[in-house]
């Protein structure tokens, strides 16, 4: 299903159109793989990219090559512009291809720009930006909803959401990049066909992730386990109360953090990264700040690219969900009272822990078929951390230049426009 979020005075929709692809595609049934199919991806990617306009700006053309170079990319991608569903033998998802198209909405706002350089006041804010939510993907709903917002002060938002079913944060930023790409060498129909055409080389083989008939289990896979709840997690915080924030590392602060861990453990300053330090640090302030009884179990979760983890590597251009959890785990009181270098050395054990063998058992755990299929991870004492800094969403530019604030996020509500750590 696909519904229409609540209109608001902030932002008014003008279009909401279906866009197929260009020229004919296959039509046909692909299946997903095991990791495409888990319950718990059955969700939408986000992102939003903020983009400085002048008023003067031919809103007409720029609307007009947006859903010219979408309508292009569907062709190569053109399973995004299928429906998914669950297969008759219940084993897995599949997209049935016959063209169906994506969404384009066209909107205008009364945000500026400046308001995207701090975080949204409350959860919803930004909400309307994406005017059509993904609910429910396996009951025909499009995979992917794109919406152009002009703003009040001329500038341009550009909100797109891709089912994470079909796609991971690498894969869906692959298809935007292509996406700029075509709509970059459209901009002037005069020399359209004088430019070089850019040419991807999408690859679907989903099968490369689907479970193996022996795979034994060697690897301990906290990320499903199920711990006591001490803290009353699952009641003690509503959503709904949460407040948005946003801070920002400095290179000068990561520095700082990453010399205190270097100074108090063996590893050296090589031999972590700036996703290790910030996290282990993320983690340990709430921890600290919820106040957990010293018991608690606590998890970091995070996702790894499997890319190159898995053997043989796959392939250039594989754009589903390549990706496991990683999950790093401590009590309340070893993560509060031990130092930040801590906290560090978990999260890259976790990283170290995934190979092939730990990826296979994964997607044998999470295959729909299997036994063992109501596998999803634990929500008692779990933060999950997302990395969106390191996709190259700073380089989508569909003719309007680089975007000046750029953000994800994972699910229906939108954090701060501008990870960059």
């Amino acid at each position: 299903m696909i519904n229409m979020v609540n209109s608001s005075s902030n932002v008014q929709v003008k279009e909401a159109v279906f866009i197929t692809p260009s020229d004919p595609t296959p039509s046909h049934v692909l299946k997903l793989s095991a990791i495409d199919s888990q319950l718990f991806l059955r969700f939408t990617i986000e992102y939003l990219l903020i983009y400085r306009l002048g008023r003067a700006s031919d809103k007409r053309a720029i609307v007009a090559r947006v859903k010219d170079a979408l309508a292009r990319a569907l062709v190569p991608y053109y399973p995004l512009a299928g429906r998914v569903r669950a297969r008759v033998d219940g084993s897995c998802l599949e997209v049935v291809c016959r063209g169906q198209g994506a969404v384009f909405v066209e909107s205008s706002g009364e945000y500026s720009v400046a308001d995207f350089e701090k975080a949204p006041r409350y959860v919803s804010e930004w909400r309307n930006l994406l005017a059509f939510e993904v609910t429910e993907v396996v009951k025909g709903a499009p995979l992917l909803v794109m919406q152009l917002t002009w703003l009040s002060d001329g500038s341009a938002a550009l909100s797109v959401g891709f089912s994470h079913c079909i796609c991971d944060g690498i894969g869906s930023v692959e298809f935007l990049k292509y996406f700029s790409q075509l709509a970059v060498a459209c901009q002037y129909d005069a020399t359209a066909e004088l430019k070089p055409k850019p040419k991807p080389k999408p690859v679907w083989d989903r099968y490369l992730l689907d479970p193996t008939p022996c795979t034994l289990q060697t690897s301990h896979h906290p990320e499903f386990t199920r711990v006591t709840d001490f803290s009353n997690f699952s009641t003690r915080f509503n959503p709904d109360q949460l407040t948005p924030t946003a801070t920002t590392f400095h290179e000068w602060r990561v520095n700082e953090l990453k010399t205190l861990v270097a100074s108090t453990s063996q590893l050296s300053i090589s031999s972590f990264t700036t996703f290790d330090v910030v996290s282990a640090h993320i983690w340990r302030s709430w921890a600290r700040a919820l106040n957990f009884p010293p018991q608690q179990t606590l998890k970091l979760l995070f996702s790894i690219n499997i890319r190159n983890r898995v053997k043989p590597s796959l392939p250039n251009g594989y754009y589903g969900n390549a990706i496991v959890l990683g999950c790093a785990l401590t009590t309340a009181r070893q993560l509060t009272e031990n130092g930040l270098s801590y906290a560090t050395e978990l999260i890259i054990e976790a990283k170290n822990q995934v190979d092939d063998n730990f990826v296979r058992e994964v997607v044998d755990s999470v295959s729909l078929s299997s036994t063992r299929a109501s596998q999803v991870p634990d929500s008692v004492g779990v933060l999950i951390l997302s990395q969106w800094s390191k996709l190259g969403l700073e380089n989508v530019d569909f003719g309007l230049g680089r975007p000046v604030h750029r953000g994800g996020t994972r699910g229906g509500s939108r954090g701060s426009a501008d990870p960059r750590t």
